[in-house]
């Protein structure tokens, strides 16, 4: 949908040529520079190589228009219109002030469904070009509507975007982010349009591991939104697909008219897989659009954006291959250069020798141990054997060798005082070998 705020879009035909007269101005230093990048036929050798041929300057010209101002949206009104027999529709577009040529080719002449009578303002998508045998720029019209068919369609598009955007069709966090590799891509639109072709070979040779799987829908007429609708509400269902594109080629405001439909609106709001929105050229902007979790210029662009260029991974992963290979290879010279320092040491050189120094000293701490053992045991027998000794002279049982008893009294106790006994106590003597009873008959002595 154009809109009025696009950088190219021009109200009328004045601001357009305006334009081109900038674009032409300072022919030596433009023309040179375009020129340089052109293959030119083969000029005789005495031909001054600073002059450039008529059909090189118009060449250059076309070049300047086509790359510096390519596709444009116009209003003006209609004069001269004629439709040739091979189905091409020739007009010009003017104001009070200029007028441009313009041509509808057969193949968008058959999608405009009444042609306007001179004088009708309309309002004409197309790509500027130079018809290079007479040397004039015209415009090459891929779309058409009067200033009245646009004026309602505006109304009630603007009417349908407000109503959605109240109720937060549109916000960013409802929005799903679409996945980095998806296996399987969904693509609702025309079966025999040229968008699916372009979108199916894009796809296969940025991801030529990634199945497409096409929910076939019309994307024209009266019945196209529901069975757009139709389509989404199919392939979301199914559930295999990781994202899905929805979309056709460009067209005029009419033929885009089924993606600012409310059914497709809510189709797409409903959709549990993300979506992408691609319909027309880069300044058609579609409720579709504003509803879908991402929006594509063009089909082309939404097959981009959905599949990751394979060959640009391959080459991140050939380059993360090449830096662990370097590495790895840096970790094993360093390894390499370690094993070689340990195998000059001796030990590896000579293992044996080693082992055998070592058993050596073994032997050695042994035989210290033993000695140490036997001196320690030597010095503790002595010093037990004199302790035993001095016991043993100190025992009691020492003095009843020379001769003397020990008496126990009748409690048992050993009787040191004769005050303690009294005549008719038994007692008992302990001699060196063997025990004596005995009777106290009579005491002397007492305990003072």
């Amino acid at each position: 949908m154009p809109r009025a705020d696009f950088d190219d879009v021009w109200r009328d035909e004045t601001h357009f040529n305006n334009m081109l007269s900038e674009l032409i101005k300072a022919p030596q230093e433009g023309t040179r520079g375009v020129r340089r990048g052109l293959r030119h036929p083969a000029r005789p050798a005495d031909t001054d190589d600073t002059a450039l041929s008529v059909s090189e300057l118009t060449r250059t010209i076309k070049t300047l228009l086509e790359g510096r101002v390519g596709a444009v949206t116009v209003t003006g009104e209609t004069g001269g219109l004629k439709a040739s027999p091979s189905g091409h529709v020739y007009f010009c577009l003017k104001d009070q002030y200029t007028l441009v040529d313009c041509v509808i080719w057969r193949s968008s002449a058959s999608r405009i469904r009444t042609l306007p009578a001179d004088g009708t303002r309309v309002t004409v998508r197309g790509k500027l070009t130079v018809y290079e045998p007479r040397g004039r720029y015209q415009l090459v019209v891929t779309s058409l509507s009067s200033a009245e068919e646009k004026g309602d369609l505006w109304a009630k598009f603007e009417a349908l975007k407000e109503k959605l955007a109240a109720e937060g069709l549109f916000d960013r966090d409802r929005k799903t982010p679409l996945p980095e590799s998806p296996a399987v891509v969904g693509i609702v639109t025309s079966p025999g349009g040229a968008a699916l072709r372009d979108m199916v070979k894009i796809l296969s040779r940025r991801a030529p591991g990634v199945r497409v799987v096409v929910s076939p829908s019309v994307v024209q007429g009266r019945d196209a939104p529901a069975d757009i609708a139709r389509a989404l509400e199919r392939l979301d269902r199914w559930g295999r697909a990781d994202v899905i594109i929805v979309g056709r080629g460009g067209g005029s405001l009419e033929d885009l008219w089924a993606f600012n439909d409310e059914a497709v609106a809510r189709a797409i709001a409903a959709s549990q897989t993300p979506i992408v929105s691609a319909v027309g050229h880069e300044t058609d902007f579609t409720i579709a659009d504003f509803v879908a979790d991402a929006r594509a210029a063009t089909p082309s662009e939404a097959a981009e954006c959905v599949a990751p260029d394979q060959s640009t991974r391959f080459g991140r992963l050939a380059h993360a291959a090449n830096v662990l290979s370097r590495a790895l290879s840096g970790v094993v010279r360093e390894q390499r250069e370690r094993l070689r320092g340990l195998a000059r040491e001796r030990v590896f050189r000579r293992p044996a020798d080693m082992l055998e120094r070592r058993w050596q000293r073994i032997d050695e701490l042994y035989d210290e141990l033993a000695d140490n053992a036997r001196d320690r045991i030597r010095r503790e027998t002595g010093r037990v054997d004199i302790q035993a000794a001095r016991l043993a002279a100190m025992s009691p049982l020492a003095v009843l060798d020379r001769g003397y008893a020990v008496l126990h009294g009748p409690d048992g106790r050993v009787v040191t005082d004769a005050a303690t006994l009294r005549a008719g106590d038994n007692v008992t003597a302990r001699l060196r070998t063997g025990r004596i009873a005995a009777t106290v008959t009579a005491t002397e002595g007492s305990s003072a």
